[in-house]
């Protein structure tokens, strides 16, 4: 019986309809299930405590196996940055050669297992990575490759006096840069349930060896930077400095050696990011190993719309082209007189603070268009995500702290004292914000009453545009699927919440005009996207800068005046690398926020 007045649908009675008192039986064997459930859950998650002993050992061993292969590295990294007599280059670059064809001898077995022996249960997880990001590693490999094949260009211009190792060194990481991304594509969402032990061992190792190639690019990319501030101070009138030569001590048997050389270091940051960037995503996987995966979460999400995105890629884009020319202007004026010099430098700062500006103000305009629900799904990837954002933003905050106490405490007076000291604040604020619309973007979700990645609950009366309704819009499934409970409007109302509802209580059902859904809910997904893009290609502008050479840190003589050349070296050392993990980790973050909104 339906009341066209009230909308008012009520249980229609019929030979499929059950009476009250199998209603009341099938309730009670729902009761009776979910009691044996509960009892089951109780039971494994007994049993999964006593198994996870040897999980949490196998785990702890194998982290301090890890911890120690990097701390070996270290040690030989530290040895060569003196470059005494007792270590020399040659022996690092053996020990990480040694490192990396270990890992390819786990991936050759870890792959040729799994062919071999078809029985071997492996889960996937779905969201351990994407195929854009894959797809960023695989750029970023492509150009390790370009310059693994400079380094052998190199070697065979200086190979009368030079060590083999420096010839079999970019052999083998070029091999094991195509194992990797192999690796990469085809098993990194692989949940490991056979040779855990064995298995960790194998990832752990994966990941420092990756750790200590990272260490191995920023050592040599902050030698070669120190090397030129050294040049420049020289060039001033500095002469108790000295500047390290790298080059052999013999002539170039072929034309490109100096080609060769000078272009490493254009490639160096792309290989920086693609190492550390490959020890996260391995990081994820040897968490997961051994875990019992949420198959109600772990499903792919849907494709993202980009409806209204224009605002913020036009003034990304905008961003992105006033960086490369302030890049260009930079790195040409700033090895030019002191005046010239301080222009360039100023600019520099200007330009930053109108930039970091723009992103404090996006990432505080987004901040209240954030779903209102936070979301606890189990994802290993979030927690992460944090934890590498507050960590790299440490290096970013110790350099911006140290040159505000700089310009505070300094006795001279350059054109851009004050610039410097407005754009630090400006990034410390900057990363505080940029880290709380991330974070808090990734840990919620939609607030519309339902899960958009849960699977849609059943019907019995609904109303569809994709259906011809008959009955004038009214589905009765009751006939259709006789093996179902008539259920009364409460319950239908709590089950699947898109039957209709009496005039006395307000509907949540968005009002449609014509063809379009009025909802509130798009234009705060559109605000979001948009500044999630905009902030996206900031960061990528910002990282171009200081990947490029823009560090005026090196050259504005205020940070040098207040700590020692040695003792702001080291922090610049230390903060540069963790600065520029930052920004390329953002954009991987903000991109993630982009398919969420």
């Amino acid at each position: 019986m339906v009341e066209h007045g009230g909308l008012d649908i009520m249980c229609l009675k019929n030979k499929y309809c059950h009476s009250s008192s199998s209603s009341s039986s099938s309730e009670e064997k729902k009761q009776q299930e979910e009691e044996e459930e509960r009892k089951t859950r109780t039971s494994s998650s007994s049993s999964g405590t006593r198994l996870d002993y040897p999980r949490k050992s196998s785990e702890v061993l194998s982290g301090q196996y890890g911890t120690n292969v990097l701390l070996v590295g270290a040690a030989l990294l530290l040895a060569v940055a003196h470059r005494g007599p007792a270590v020399a280059e040659e022996h690092l670059l053996a020990f990480t050669t040694g490192l990396m064809a270990l890992q390819l001898l786990w991936m050759a077995w870890y792959i040729w297992i799994r062919d071999r022996r078809g029985d071997l249960r492996t889960e996937r997880d779905a969201h351990a990575t994407t195929c854009w990001i894959r797809g960023g590693l695989t750029l970023l490999a492509l150009l390790s490759l370009i310059m693994d094949a400079f380094r052998i260009g190199h070697y065979v211009g200086f190979n009368s006096c030079v060590s083999p190792v420096l010839g079999v060194y970019p052999v083998v990481h070029a091999t094991h840069t195509m194992a990797q991304v192999h690796f990469l594509w085809f098993h990194i969402k692989d949940v490991i349930k056979n040779f855990e032990t064995f298995e960790r061992f194998g990832v752990i190792h994966a990941v420092f060896t990756n750790l200590l190639l990272w260490c191995n690019g920023v050592m040599s990319e902050a030698e070669h930077f120190l090397n030129n501030h050294k040049r420049r101070l020289y060039a001033l009138g500095y002469g108790n400095l000295t500047i390290v030569h790298s080059e052999p001590h013999c002539n170039c048997t072929t034309s490109a050696c100096s080609m060769f050389s000078n272009s490493l270091y254009y490639l160096y940051p792309f290989n920086i990011e693609y190492h550390i960037f490959v020890s996260a995503v391995l990081y994820v996987m040897w968490k997961n190993i051994g875990r019992v995966m949420d198959l109600s979460s772990n499903r792919k999400r849907s494709a993202t719309k980009t409806r209204g995105l224009i605002l913020g890629p036009i003034l990304g884009l905008v961003a992105l082209a006033s960086t490369i020319g302030v890049l260009v202007v930079y790195v040409i004026h700033v090895e030019e007189s002191l005046q010239t010099r301080q222009s360039a430098i100023s600019m520099f700062y200007c330009y930053g603070i109108i930039m970091l500006v723009f992103m404090c103000s996006a990432g505080a305009a987004g901040l209240p268009h954030l779903p209102g629900r936070p979301h606890a799904d189990g994802h290993l990837r979030e927690p992460l995500d944090t934890e590498l954002l507050f960590g790299s933003s440490v290096g970013s905050w110790l350099m911006s702290w140290c040159s505000v106490v700089a310009v505070l405490g300094s006795t001279s007076s350059p054109p851009y004292r004050w610039t410097n000291f407005i754009y630090s604040l400006f990034t410390i604020l900057e990363k505080c914000i940029q880290n709380l619309f991330i974070i808090e973007s990734l840990h919620r979700r939609r607030d519309d009453g339902e899960d958009p990645d849960s699977p849609a609950a059943p019907e019995i009366f609904s109303v569809t545009s994709s259906l011809a309704p008959p009955y004038n819009g009214i589905l009765n499934r009751a006939y259709e699927t006789p093996e179902r409970d008539c259920v009364t409007m409460d319950n239908e109302q709590a089950e699947s919440g898109r039957a209709y509802r009496s005039p006395r209580k307000p509907s949540k059902v968005p009002l449609t005009e014509g063809n379009n859904l009025v909802d509130p809910l798009i234009t705060k997904t559109q605000v979001l996207k948009n500044i999630a893009i905009f902030l996206l290609m900031c960061n990528i502008s910002l990282w171009i800068l200081l990947a490029f050479g823009c560090r005026p840190q090196y050259d504005n003589g205020l940070e040098q005046e207040a700590f020692g050349f040695s003792i702001w070296t080291t922090v610049l050392n230390f903060a540069i690398p963790m600065n520029l993990f930052y920004r390329m980790h953002s954009v991987a973050s903000l991109f993630e926020v982009f398919r969420r909104a």
